[in-house]
Protein backbone atom coordinates (compact mmCIF):
# COMPACT_ATOMS: atom_id res chain seq x y z
CA UNK A 1 0.00 0.00 0.00
CA UNK A 2 1.18 3.86 -0.99
CA UNK A 3 2.19 6.73 1.88
CA UNK A 4 -0.53 8.70 2.02
CA UNK A 5 1.58 11.79 3.20
CA UNK A 6 4.87 12.50 1.63
CA UNK A 7 8.03 11.42 3.75
CA UNK A 8 10.27 14.23 5.72
CA UNK A 9 13.20 13.94 4.37
CA UNK A 10 16.90 14.50 6.25
CA UNK A 11 18.02 17.21 4.10
CA UNK A 12 16.98 20.35 2.13
CA UNK A 13 17.85 22.22 -0.48
CA UNK A 14 18.14 25.72 -0.90
CA UNK A 15 18.16 28.19 -3.75
CA UNK A 16 21.98 28.79 -3.77
CA UNK A 17 22.07 24.58 -4.06
CA UNK A 18 23.65 24.14 -0.59
CA UNK A 19 22.21 21.41 1.34
CA UNK A 20 21.18 21.84 4.93
CA UNK A 21 20.75 19.65 7.86
CA UNK A 22 17.08 20.06 9.48
CA UNK A 23 19.93 20.23 12.74
CA UNK A 24 18.40 18.68 16.34
CA UNK A 25 14.99 17.59 16.66
CA UNK A 26 15.71 15.59 19.83
CA UNK A 27 16.50 16.48 23.28
CA UNK A 28 19.96 16.15 24.08
CA UNK A 29 20.87 12.99 26.61
CA UNK A 30 22.73 13.12 29.95
CA UNK A 31 20.67 15.74 31.40
CA UNK A 32 22.88 18.75 31.65
CA UNK A 33 23.00 21.43 28.62
CA UNK A 34 25.99 23.19 27.30
CA UNK A 35 25.38 26.34 28.81
CA UNK A 36 24.52 24.72 32.42
CA UNK A 37 28.43 23.12 32.73
CA UNK A 38 29.03 21.56 29.48
CA UNK A 39 32.78 21.05 27.92
CA UNK A 40 32.69 24.25 26.75
CA UNK A 41 31.88 26.86 30.30
CA UNK A 42 33.95 28.78 31.71
CA UNK A 43 34.32 29.70 35.18
CA UNK A 44 34.65 33.20 35.70
CA UNK A 45 38.86 34.28 36.33
CA UNK A 46 37.62 36.51 38.88
CA UNK A 47 35.86 33.49 41.13
CA UNK A 48 39.62 31.49 41.12
CA UNK A 49 41.76 31.22 44.24
CA UNK A 50 45.14 33.38 43.32
CA UNK A 51 47.75 31.67 42.73
CA UNK A 52 51.88 32.55 43.25
CA UNK A 53 51.90 31.78 39.36
CA UNK A 54 49.43 34.06 38.30
CA UNK A 55 50.91 36.93 41.27
CA UNK A 56 54.53 36.02 39.69
CA UNK A 57 53.70 36.14 35.77
CA UNK A 58 51.69 39.98 36.06
CA UNK A 59 55.36 40.85 38.42
CA UNK A 60 57.20 40.17 35.91
CA UNK A 61 55.25 41.47 32.99
CA UNK A 62 55.79 45.24 35.22
CA UNK A 63 58.63 44.70 36.13
CA UNK A 64 59.99 44.18 32.40
CA UNK A 65 58.19 46.86 31.78
CA UNK A 66 60.01 49.12 33.84
CA UNK A 67 62.88 48.00 32.60
CA UNK A 68 62.47 49.13 29.28
CA UNK A 69 61.49 52.44 30.30
CA UNK A 70 64.53 52.75 32.21
CA UNK A 71 66.55 51.58 29.37
CA UNK A 72 64.54 53.58 27.29
CA UNK A 73 63.38 56.45 27.90
CA UNK A 74 65.57 57.33 30.82
CA UNK A 75 68.80 55.77 29.79
CA UNK A 76 69.78 54.21 32.81
CA UNK A 77 72.81 52.19 33.16
CA UNK A 78 72.28 48.07 32.48
CA UNK A 79 73.42 47.05 35.71
CA UNK A 80 71.28 49.39 37.90
CA UNK A 81 68.11 48.41 35.68
CA UNK A 82 68.65 45.12 36.08
CA UNK A 83 69.29 45.29 40.31
CA UNK A 84 66.08 47.64 40.31
CA UNK A 85 64.26 45.32 38.29
CA UNK A 86 65.21 41.89 40.30
CA UNK A 87 64.22 43.83 43.24
CA UNK A 88 60.90 45.25 42.14
CA UNK A 89 60.23 41.72 40.75
CA UNK A 90 60.66 40.95 44.50
CA UNK A 91 58.13 43.47 45.84
CA UNK A 92 55.63 42.99 43.45
CA UNK A 93 54.79 38.95 43.48
CA UNK A 94 53.77 39.08 47.57
CA UNK A 95 51.99 42.37 46.93
CA UNK A 96 50.45 40.90 44.06
CA UNK A 97 49.48 37.42 45.53
CA UNK A 98 48.15 39.42 49.00
CA UNK A 99 45.97 41.61 46.92
CA UNK A 100 44.56 39.31 44.85
CA UNK A 101 43.81 37.18 47.91
CA UNK A 102 42.20 40.31 49.46
CA UNK A 103 39.65 41.05 46.46
CA UNK A 104 38.96 37.30 45.94
CA UNK A 105 37.88 37.16 49.40
CA UNK A 106 35.86 40.36 49.17
CA UNK A 107 34.31 38.64 45.81
CA UNK A 108 33.05 35.80 47.86
CA UNK A 109 31.65 37.92 50.74
CA UNK A 110 29.28 39.72 48.20
CA UNK A 111 28.68 36.31 46.43
CA UNK A 112 27.59 34.81 49.55
CA UNK A 113 25.81 37.89 50.85
CA UNK A 114 24.35 38.63 47.62
CA UNK A 115 22.88 34.41 47.98
CA UNK A 116 21.82 34.79 51.54
CA UNK A 117 19.56 37.87 50.96
CA UNK A 118 17.74 35.90 47.98
CA UNK A 119 17.34 33.63 50.65
CA UNK A 120 15.72 35.59 53.50
CA UNK A 121 12.95 37.01 50.83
Amino acid sequence: MARQTKRKTKHRGNAAGMIESRGVTHARSGGRSQSAGGKGAKTDPRLRPPTWRSAFIRALFAAGIFAVVMLVVLKGQPAGVLITTVLLLGVYTPFGYYFDGWMFRRRMAQINGQATAKRKR
